[in-house]
């Protein structure tokens, strides 16, 4: 087998994409005491750049309440690009899908904690997310939804 048949994976970049840090009830903000409320809500994706290339995005966005006013927005896209060739589709899928979102996510915790303290803010340290658990249920729901389109067809 020649050397460029094996499967090949590799980090070339790891970036940020997209960032924004709002605090639109400071300083009022920092006379109250703090109880925030955090919600946060986190997706990935992946796409082909080129031949052998592909973006991987952990996209999260988390809104801060404290007395029932927005404290902080953050909105963060970590990205990375992976050259990967001779790869099985069967294996590409959750490398892109959970794998990879694990490699970029210390990045993107590192970054949200850096702009909240920045803009005056406690530290807010992300609690690891299961990436391979995320990509299992996305998986397991596009198989629900393809057996519900399937058999709604067979009834029409």
């Amino acid at each position: 087998m020649a050397d460029n048949e094996n499967p090949q994976f590799a980090l070339q970049r790891i970036y940020i994409k997209d960032s924004s840090f709002e605090a639109p009830n400071t300083p009022k903000t920092f006379t109250q005491e703090w109880k925030p409320e955090i919600k946060l809500d986190l997706n990935s994706g992946a796409r082909k750049v080129d031949e052998g290339f592909y973006e991987v995005s952990v996209k999260v966005t988390i809104t801060a309440t404290n007395a029932d006013e927005t404290a902080f927005l953050v909105e963060l896209m970590q990205c990375g690009l992976f050259a990967v060739s001779n790869i099985p589709e069967e294996q590409l899928q959750p490398m892109l899908g959970a794998m990879c979102p694990n490699i970029l996510f210390p990045y993107l915790r590192e970054s949200v904690d850096a702009m909240v303290v920045k803009g005056g803010f406690p530290a807010l340290m992300l609690a690891p997310i299961n990436f391979d658990a995320l990509y299992q249920q996305r998986v397991q729901q596009a198989q629900q939804q393809a057996e519900q389109a399937s058999s709604e067809e067979a009834t029409h």
